[in-house]
């Protein structure tokens, strides 16, 4: 007979799993209800559509097919630094939305460092608002990412595999066909569809380098419906279209079950024989080097203008750079509660055999990666409004928000972390009789906090960084620190805006490591 779920896994994990239900499927539906009637999609809903599909899977594919050399690159080559530099493969991945923008622009855009060496060749300058701005920046954040989802696919391999590929000479092509090819079609399309998934609900990135409504995402128009026109029923409409396209590609994700490293250091490396020739070192030299000029200049131009631009800086930067850290702390504390106790009840599930249950938990657990954070937003407004005015809570509003948005992440770190204490010492825990809090602090504590910490410092980076749901409750004169930063570069402030950004980057590295640093404490 299989042993009933403890009565704290239960009540925490059914909580947890109800808020997220609340906070997406709950939020879609009071805006609808709301919003009414919406008739069919117009042609400029056709056509935010059209462009979200199609940036989406050209980010994906251009950032799966770069990752893959670079992948293959960092698996069999070893020199010094290559430790850090898989590390920092994490940095771009943290950095603010809104930062790495200014970035792009100062490196491809019409005044940046490429345009003008285009211009000296004469070849012209580059428009990096449109399709092609989009594109390089979604390229920027995601191509990491892939990168490395493809090099833990490498790292898994056995390492027998190697040694008998060795033995028997084989080189070059057949290599690849024969044993780098199924690590890489393992983990290859689950890095699209997570990419697909990322760029499909982009906002920042289409705000700021769109360039007009030719070049606008579902996300977008959800914002302008729900703000400028204020027309609920079609922003419910873009939002259920939106979310039938994300859960395709979680639904994909899923099933492909990309490997993902759970922490940002280096990933393993096991010893190979091949790529010793001049043309094969020389080919990734020339790969690493090529990718880490693509993501390094835009950060290198975001601190060289920074760093001019702290003079220009004035107290409004550090007041909406304490909103951002008061916003950051609470996401925190909310993402920390929800994954781990929706974690701990899917872990739970999969121990006692309940697969399908333990399965609907975590693809419930998927659902904010889908839903459009300005719908919970106008959720909000809706519900408070009869009680209290909802644009006095925006920060904390802000906060939910942006706890539901990182508990996806934080639940891929903390299940494996979860399940490895639990299958390791599961069974001696039942037979020296620990339960309750001297359980939680024996078996699993030891064996959580480092993921734990790495969770609430990618959550609270994220937090710092966002550009989302604050631009639609806050107001003017009381901004975070991305809001302020948008505001200044939009009233063409352009100094200040990068000394902020460099304040801001300042933040979000700095909480991200203070938490990692915590849960790495012995």
């Amino acid at each position: 007979m299989t042993p009933p779920l403890p009565l704290r896994v239960t009540l925490g994990g059914t909580i947890a799993l109800a808020l997220i239900r609340a906070l997406t499927l709950g939020a879609l539906a009071v805006v609808g209800l709301r919003g009414g009637e919406a008739g069919g999609l117009t042609t400029p809903d056709l056509r935010a559509l059209t462009f979200t599909l199609k940036q989406a899977f050209l980010s994906a594919a251009l950032s799966v097919l770069l990752a893959i050399p670079l992948a293959r690159a960092l698996a069999r080559r070893r020199f010094f630094g290559r430790d850090l530099l898989t590390s920092l493969l994490g940095a771009p991945f943290l950095l603010p939305v809104i930062v790495a923008i200014l970035g792009v622009i100062a490196v491809w855009g019409r005044s940046g460092w490429i345009a003008d060496a285009m211009a000296v060749t004469g070849l012209g300058r580059l428009n990096v608002y449109g399709m092609p701005g989009v594109l390089i920046a979604h390229v920027f954040f995601n191509l990491p990412l892939a990168a490395r989802l493809i090099l833990q696919g490498f790292s898994e391999l056995p390492p027998e595999r190697w040694r008998v590929a060795a033995q028997l000479g084989i080189e070059g092509s057949a290599l690849f066909r024969l044993v780098e090819w199924p690590a890489i079609r393992a983990s290859a399309p689950g890095a699209f569809a997570l990419v697909f998934l990322v760029c499909a609900t982009s906002f920042a990135v289409a705000l700021a380098l769109g360039g007009g409504p030719r070049a606008t995402t579902l996300e977008l128009a959800i914002f302008e419906a729900a703000s400028y026109d204020f027309d609920l029923g079609r922003a419910a409409l873009l939002a259920g279209v939106q979310f039938a396209v994300c859960a395709i590609a979680a639904l994909l994700a899923f099933a492909a079950q990309a490997p993902v490293a759970s922490s940002p250091g280096a990933l393993t490396q096991i010893e190979r024989w091949d790529g010793r020739s001049f043309r094969a070192r020389a080919g990734d030299g020339a790969v690493i080097g090529a990718v880490c000029l693509f993501l390094g200049a835009p950060m290198l131009a975001v601190v060289l203008r920074g760093i001019a631009g702290l003079d220009d800086l004035g107290p409004q930067v550090w007041a909406a750079a304490g909103r951002s850290m008061i916003v950051a702390a609470a996401a925190v504390i909310l993402t920390l509660a929800l994954s781990t106790g929706l974690a701990a009840l899917i872990v739970a599930l999969q121990t006692r055999g309940s697969r399908t249950a333990a399965r609907l938990a975590d693809l419930a657990g998927l659902l904010p990666i889908a839903a459009s954070p300005f719908v919970i937003g106008i959720a909000f407004v809706i519900i408070l409004r009869p009680v209290t005015d909802p644009f006095a809570l925006a920060l904390p509003l802000t906060a939910i928000v942006n706890a539901a948005m990182a508990t996806p992440f934080a639940l891929r770190i903390l299940i494996p972390a979860i399940r490895i204490a639990h299958d390791d010492h599961g069974r001696l825990a039942d037979s020296l009789g620990l339960t309750g809090w001297t359980r939680l602090r024996v078996l699993y504590w030891p064996r959580v906090r480092q993921p734990m910490g790495f969770a609430a410092g990618l959550s609270g980076a994220l937090a710092i960084g966002d550009l989302g749901v604050i631009a639609l409750f806050s107001t003017p004169d009381s901004p975070t620190l991305p809001l302020l930063m948008h505001l200044l570069a939009t009233s063409r402030q352009v100094d200040a805006a990068h000394g902020a950004a460099l304040v801001l980057i300042a933040l979000s590295f700095g909480v991200f490591w203070f938490f990692d640093w915590l849960g790495r404490r012995s």
